[in-house]
């Protein structure tokens, strides 16, 4: 049965991010064609089509490879500056292909190709319907659909749950004891039940019981659970006198803490350290709010995201080593769409974990999914979105600029320049998706 609930759980996400995969692409197809634009194909996939049909002008369709999607809008890239506002077409509307100049250099020739592949397919009755002639707000618009959309995803999805089971990521401790604990057992062992060589917990040795609000520690009123747990660990063996608040009565109880080898270290939990145990475990609870309260999570969110795109090569390096087994994989490092399935696989078929839990977590980890890869887009490089509208807000300015000191219009800005910049990035993330895939294969990142 854990097997069929793993399928399930990979089935799920895989659809969820086909899915988003899709609305992603209608978020560029549908103000492109809204603006006039002419869109020939809206693929989900790469690679040898699986499936495709002919619905007007746009070829729709399902290709082998499911990692991402495309929507072929005319005219992206405008024809060189040599020929510029010139293009001839034949009587039948084909455009008449000019001889250029022998290009140097092999990103100059590749430039000089992809402008020759834009135009092969180009008439007369699409000169107005050009992508690179729509006006610059027109294109920024066309261009954050896609990544808009993913963020939308993920807002509604975060939503959904901090409305009602809440913010995982915004945890509040209290002061007050949800359980107690029967012994002193050893943080090395795997288990939680208690053996005869166990000693008693202090905190069961002074009474104390689920509920109890701690009021003060040796003479020091506790105002977080943070600061009960500094004075716990530096009590060592001594003596402990407690005050708690019991359904609105103040008792006083006494015990010894006890000194037992603990983790303390949040960077290294397999670090353990002596200090004063107590033996009691905190009541918590998880953040809840609506729109207002989401948008402030997702904030906090798009921080550490960014903060990781800064550090992604590194990161990516990290996952080599760790598949040719230098390291250990970062259990917090980036993972591939596989790795993602594998997590939701591993979440689904995880026993002993209630179904609410399991349905709260593949819909994290599929926001999670959704909200990084728009965060991505918007990187102003091509070939992701983001670099055509750093494009198409250069233009703005340069125009605006050119307006107001009463210069002749720049024209267009020709993103078919930065082509070798986006076969450089290119290249990148194609190296970065095998080894992330590679990873989640060979070292996969499990669920905490």
């Amino acid at each position: 049965m854990t097997a069929v609930w793993y399928v399930v759980g990979v089935v799920a996400f895989f659809a969820a991010i086909l899915a988003s995969i899709g609305l992603h692409e209608l978020g560029h197809m549908i103000p492109a064609k809204a603006f006039g634009g002419k869109v020939t194909q809206y693929f989900i996939g790469f690679g040898p089509t699986v499936w495709s049909r002919q619905r007007g002008e746009t070829e729709y369709g399902v290709k082998a490879i499911p990692l991402g999607g495309y929507v072929k809008i005319v005219g992206m890239l405008p024809p060189d500056a040599e020929h510029l506002g010139e293009v001839e077409f034949d009587a039948d509307g084909n455009r008449v292909i000019k001889v250029r100049k022998s290009n140097t250099g092999l990103f100059a020739q590749l430039v000089s190709d992809a402008r020759a592949a834009e135009w092969e397919t180009i008439t007369a009755a699409d000169s107005d319907r050009l992508f690179y002639k729509m006006a610059w707000w027109k294109k920024v618009v066309v261009m954050a659909g896609g990544p808009t959309v993913n963020i939308a995803i993920a807002f509604f999805i975060f939503l959904g749950l901090f409305m009602t089971f809440g913010n995982p990521q915004d945890e509040h401790i209290h002061t007050t004891v949800d359980t107690v604990s029967a012994c002193v057992i050893p943080a090395t062992r795997t288990t939680d039940v208690c053996r005869k060589t166990d000693p008693v917990s202090p905190a069961r040795r002074a009474g104390l019981e689920p509920g109890d609000r701690f009021v003060a520690f040796n003479g020091t009123p506790v105002t977080s659970w943070t600061q009960l747990q500094t004075l716990i660990r530096g009590n060592a063996d001594g003596t402990a006198t407690i005050v708690v608040d019991r359904a609105g009565q103040q008792l006083t109880l006494h015990t010894n803490t006890l000194v037992t080898p603990r983790p303390t270290d949040v960077n290294d939990p397999t670090k353990l350290t002596p200090v004063g145990f107590l033996g009691v475990a905190p009541t918590t609870s998880l953040g809840h709010g609506g729109p207002l309260y989401t948008v402030q999570a997702m904030g906090g969110f798009a921080q550490k995201s960014l903060s990781a795109l800064g550090t992604l090569p590194v990161k990516v390096w990290g996952v080599g080593e760790a598949i040719v087994g230098v390291k250990a994989r970062d259990a917090n490092g980036p993972v591939s769409i596989v790795g993602g399935g594998r997590l939701a696989g591993e979440t689904v078929s995880a026993k002993d974990f209630p179904l609410k839990a399991k349905v709260v977590d593949l819909l994290g980890l599929i926001a999670g999914f959704n909200f990084f890869i728009g965060l991505f887009n918007f990187v102003p490089l091509l070939p992701l979105d983001g670099g055509h509208i750093a494009g198409a807000l250069w233009e703005a300015v340069r125009r605006g600029i050119a307006r107001l000191r009463r210069r002749p219009d720049p024209g267009y800005v020709d993103v078919a320049r930065l082509l070798p910049v986006a076969y450089v990035v290119a290249s990148f993330l194609l190296v970065m998706g095998v080894v992330l895939i590679i990873g989640d294969l060979v070292v996969p990142v499990h669920p905490s």
